[in-house]
């Protein structure tokens, strides 16, 4: 187990890392706010849809030009940046819904400002990790990484829904606004990290940004083993974060008789799956047939997944739960690993933008359309035709030898 931890040495990912586990704290417990809000407010998943595809909508369009930014700036400037403006949209909604005018669409614009903030965000955390953390430690620091985010999915849905329940809306604003805030507070140890190397000095130049997308592409497409695995995310992550998202809190409600707290039980339950794995597979330098595992694990995902639209107990998708968060941290690890060996550190913001562009650019129109999909055939019905989609979709790669022999 020491050697799951040994990235805790390097004090620059430590102060990272205890910023950030706090703002993921108030981002799950802000989601599981938002869900429960639009929910006894609209009753309406198609509502809850365009909430969703409002916050993923400007992360997708902007992200390229973020990781082209993450290449040519200071990271840690960029996260300080990007976590104080969040810190203050949070207040600004704090402020609307202690005195009662929150309304529909003014959820909109948060989620909007939001997506614009995580397309700078995510590719600078990426790159900023890879910066900071010596290759050996790598897999120690994705592992704790992940812990860190898996806690956050515990802690966060489990504080947010006990926050809705007993102290409202604005409470939960509220802390989201200090989890960001005291965040970017952490950051600041981090803004003397300098940016990475460039053998050019041509600033923002319209050529140059062409040129780091064109090198982004270039390198995504070089190998099949990137490609494909970011071609099967851009229709599984529409098949698992629909239905986890937006159809959820309706089988809660609907099904299940439950109210926000189970709500927020359930949701804490996904990253406890994620913790287990990321533990167990955090002490080894290697995972061997990455290949097989990657794609056989994401099948589970989906069946995990699709278990929530059969009438089972709750203490057997709890279970179901477990399986679909340990999968997907596996895969997860796998994938970090897979873009660290095979991209140079110079390079990562900017293919991790092409990553995040190409995974999530469906998933707008995705979360559209599985809330209109919701009102439409029902709650159970998405659960089931999710999980066999996804399982389908995930062994199709399979068939390629050279993802069959990744070891």
């Amino acid at each position: 187990m020491r050697s799951t931890f040994r990235a805790f040495h390097n004090k620059k990912f430590s102060a990272l890392l205890f910023g950030q586990t706090l703002s993921r704290i108030g981002d799950f417990l802000f989601q599981i706010t938002i869900a429960w809000w639009v929910l006894e407010k609209t009753g309406s998943a198609t509502a809850m849809g365009a909430v969703l595809f409002f916050s993923t909508l400007p992360m997708v369009l902007f992200v390229l030009i973020g990781g082209v930014v993450v290449d040519r700036m200071p990271r840690g400037l960029l996260l300080f940046m990007s976590d104080t403006s969040r810190g203050f949209i949070m207040l600004a909604g704090t402020w609307l819904a202690y005195t009662d005018r929150l309304v529909l669409w003014e959820i909109y614009v948060i989620a909007v400002l939001f997506g614009f903030a995580d397309a700078f965000f995510l590719p600078a955390y990426n790159a900023l990790i890879q910066q900071i953390v010596a290759e050996e430690d790598l897999p120690s620091a994705n592992s704790i990484n992940s812990l860190s985010m898996q806690f956050g999915r515990v802690a966060g849905p489990a504080i947010g829904g006990l926050i809705v329940g007993f102290g409202g809306t604005a409470v939960a604003f509220g802390f989201n606004a200090f989890s960001f805030l005291v965040g970017a507070l952490t950051v600041v140890a981090l803004l003397n990290i300098p940016a990475p190397a460039r053998q050019d000095q041509g600033g923002f130049a319209l050529q140059h940004f062409k040129d780091d997308l064109r090198d982004g592409f270039a390198t995504i497409f070089s190998s099949p083993v990137l490609w494909v695995a970011i071609l099967v995310f851009a229709f599984t992550n529409i098949t698992l974060a629909g239905p986890y998202s937006i159809a959820m809190p309706f089988l809660v409600q609907q099904k299940l008789g439950g109210d926000e707290k189970m709500l927020g039980f359930i949701y804490a339950i996904f990253p406890i799956g994620y913790a287990i794995a990321s533990l167990l597979m955090g002490s080894f330098q290697k995972i061997r047939r990455r290949g097989v595992v990657f794609y056989v694990c994401g099948a589970l995902a989906g069946i995990g997944l699709g278990v929530f639209g059969l009438r089972m107990p709750l203490y057997f998708l709890v279970f179901a739960a477990l399986i679909n968060g340990a999968a997907l941290e596996i895969d997860s690890l796998i994938w970090t690993n897979l873009m660290q060996e095979r991209v140079p550190p110079e390079k990562m913001g900017r293919v991790s933008s092409v990553d995040t562009l190409g995974s999530f650019a469906l998933l707008p129109i995705g979360f559209a359309f599985t809330g209109w999909l919701i009102d439409r055939i029902g709650v159970t019905s998405v659960f089931l035709a999710a999980g066999g989609i996804t399982a389908l979709i995930s062994l199709l790669p399979l068939f390629n030898p050279a993802i069959r022999e990744l070891d």
